[in-house]
Formats: structure tokens, sequence, C-alpha cells
């Protein structure tokens, strides 16, 4: 059954996952988005700060993203998004970590006639190390009355 904005409180938890990153697709994304050579280069990266291959930051947001489709947005009546506020990113993301997802209602409004506003924490988590997080703002279908 589809989850509309009247279906969503503030205060709503749940979680997602699991999504397992691989060497190939770090290297692929950051190749096409974000070629710095920590992204893209192993015997680089051995030497930058990171110690080894990371994520891109960027690619760590998008994973997220098909996270929270697979799990959730999917199945919902969500109508896009108008933006994200306070991206952070805290560990890198390395080949072989698993993604896990778990978000928290912060804030529901109504938008107008047809939609709602859902701010949604997400924190992005490598077992239990917060890696990311961000705040989206979601519209959500209403219910015809």
């Amino acid at each position: 059954m589809p989850r509309y904005f009247e279906d969503i409180s503030v205060g709503d938890t749940e979680s997602f996952g699991a999504y397992t990153v691989t060497r190939e697709e770090i290297i692929e994304f950051a190749r096409q988005y974000d070629p710095q050579p920590f992204h893209v280069d192993s015997e680089a990266a051995a030497q930058s700060p990171f110690g080894g291959l990371v994520a891109s930051g960027w690619h760590t947001a998008a994973m997220t993203m098909r996270v929270l489709v697979d799990g959730f947005l999917a199945e919902s009546e969500s109508r896009g998004a108008l933006g994200v506020d306070e991206l952070r990113w805290y560990d890198p993301v390395r080949p072989g970590d698993t993604l896990t997802a778990e978000t928290e209602v912060i804030a529901t409004e109504p938008w107008d006639d047809d939609y709602g506003k859902v701010e949604v924490r997400v924190e992005t988590l490598v077992e239990s190390d917060v890696v990311c997080s961000m705040i989206g703002l979601i519209l959500f279908a209403k219910r015809e009355v």
C-alpha cells in the first residue's frame, strides 16, 4: 500500500539497506564525476591521508539515494525533492563496505492542495558508524479526498 503525506508523522523512524560497495564502481563513478587520485588510483590512494581507495562523497550520497528508493520511496507517493540540507561526510566509504540508511522524520507541513513537504534526517551507516548524513526535503502526494 503506497504511503501518502498523511501517513507520515514527525518522529517516524525506519532503517533500510544493505548496499555493498565495489572497488570497480568506486573507480567508475569517480572517473566520470570526481576523478581525484584517491578515488581512481589505488597506488595514489595508498599515499593519501585515506590510506587507500575511497568512494567520492557524491558517490556515497548517490548510493544512499539508491538504498532509500529501493527501501521506501519506490513504494510511496513521493513526488521528488526540493533539495538537501546539511549534507556531511564523516568517514570514507571503502570497497567492500555495506551501506544501510536510517531515517527520522523531523518536520511535515502542507505544501499546497496536492502535496505535503516532509523533512527527513538521513544517516548512512557502515556497520554502526555514520559515514554520511543529510536532511532531505521531500514532496509527497496527499490522498485524494
